[in-house]
């Protein structure tokens, strides 16, 4: 199967993408003073005993209504390449989250903000997880 089929190249898309997720980090740190990793936000918004838990509860509400906002400006459907197998993705989550855990950090805190502050722990983090990434993409469109 060709591999445009399954990711199609989208580059403003993808730019545009790129640059709001490297503001949001930006505005985050600025003014709240926090790395914008989102497993660090959700989990903070959790227990709403925090003095801070408002803007992470807009931040997460953000992320969701996104898609939504995009297909009400634009018109056109938002497009989610996610599995349909509940199962497995209830299996994948689980890893995510304790990868989360065992990593102190997620892709955005590790691989945009702290990529950025130059920190040798979030380096190995980021290689750590591309190669797991790498590895699970050939197995799953490779060899299975």
């Amino acid at each position: 199967m060709p591999l445009d089929t399954l990711t199609p190249f989208t580059p403003y898309a993808s730019t545009i993408g790129g640059v709001l997720i490297g503001l949001s980090a930006v505005l985050v740190m600025a003014l709240f003073g926090r790395i914008a990793g989102i497993s660090g936000i959700t989990t903070g918004a959790v227990p709403m005993r925090r003095d801070d838990w408002d803007w992470r509860i807009a931040f997460v509400l953000g992320l969701v209504a996104a898609p939504f906002l995009i297909a009400a400006v634009t018109g056109a459907p938002v497009h989610q390449t996610v599995s349909g197998n509940l199962p497995a993705m209830a299996v994948a989550g689980l890893l995510v989250g304790f990868g989360t855990v065992m990593g102190s950090g997620c892709t955005s805190g590790h691989g945009v903000c702290g990529l950025a502050r130059l920190s040798p722990r979030s380096l190995v983090a980021v290689l750590t997880f591309m190669a797991s990434a790498f590895v699970t993409v050939l197995v799953l469109r490779h060899l299975v």
